[in-house]
């Protein structure tokens, strides 16, 4: 598939450029009577982050999501750690991630049916432990613009034994999303296995 790159394009019996795209994923739409449709409203489609190698440090993050996107996509494969603190996905914004706040449960989904309310971050995987190998995907969705409030739920399963984690949550920003991370609620466990990944939908 080839892609056409331009910044432009214009009419040939226009004065001025038709539709111009921006840097930051916004476009301006000009027709020939001089009517201009301009902002989110033009955006749309699916992009996919870049995958990011799940194997060291103690945190992963995406940055730069742009101000339009209304849900994000975050995806795990094989995903493992060094220890047994349970792994978490924070939210921040311009101010950086923020640690608590974070409203909602983790249910394990096994023979004692336990959980766990979330507090510093969304829990991805309620009965973590060292040898847990994570597959799956959450998805947050804005709720409410004027507040930044994000609606969370996931499904995060294991291939190490026949369990999985569904939870559900909400939580609200300072300010507006730009940053999603992947740590640990210790912060200290290292990642050591898998892949992450993030699709965002303006």
């Amino acid at each position: 598939m080839s892609t056409l790159s331009t910044t432009n394009v214009k009419n040939p019996s226009s004065g001025s450029n038709n539709i111009v795209l921006a840097a930051d994923g916004s476009t301006t739409i000009t027709t020939l009577t001089g009517t201009t449709i301009t902002g989110t409203s033009v955006r749309g489609g699916i992009t996919s982050g870049t995958v990011v190698a799940s194997t060291s440090g103690t945190s992963i993050d995406f940055t730069s999501i742009p101000s339009y996107v209304k849900r994000i996509t975050v995806m795990f494969g094989g995903v493992s750690t060094s220890g047994t603190s349970k792994v978490l996905l924070q939210l921040g914004d311009s101010g950086g991630v923020e640690t608590s706040g974070y409203l909602g449960t983790a249910v394990f989904a096994d023979a004692n049916q336990t959980g766990t309310n979330f507090s510093s971050g969304f829990i991805l995987e309620e009965g973590a432990n060292a040898a847990a190998i994570r597959h799956g995907r959450v998805v947050i969705n804005l709720i409410d613009a004027a507040t930044n409030a994000w609606a969370y739920s996931g499904n995060v399963a294991r291939s190490d034994q026949a369990t999985i984690t569904v939870s559900a949550g909400s939580k609200a920003l300072s300010g507006a999303l730009d940053r999603v991370r992947i740590t640990t609620v210790n912060g200290t466990d290292t990642f050591d296995a898998g892949s992450i990944n993030i699709l965002t939908e303006g």
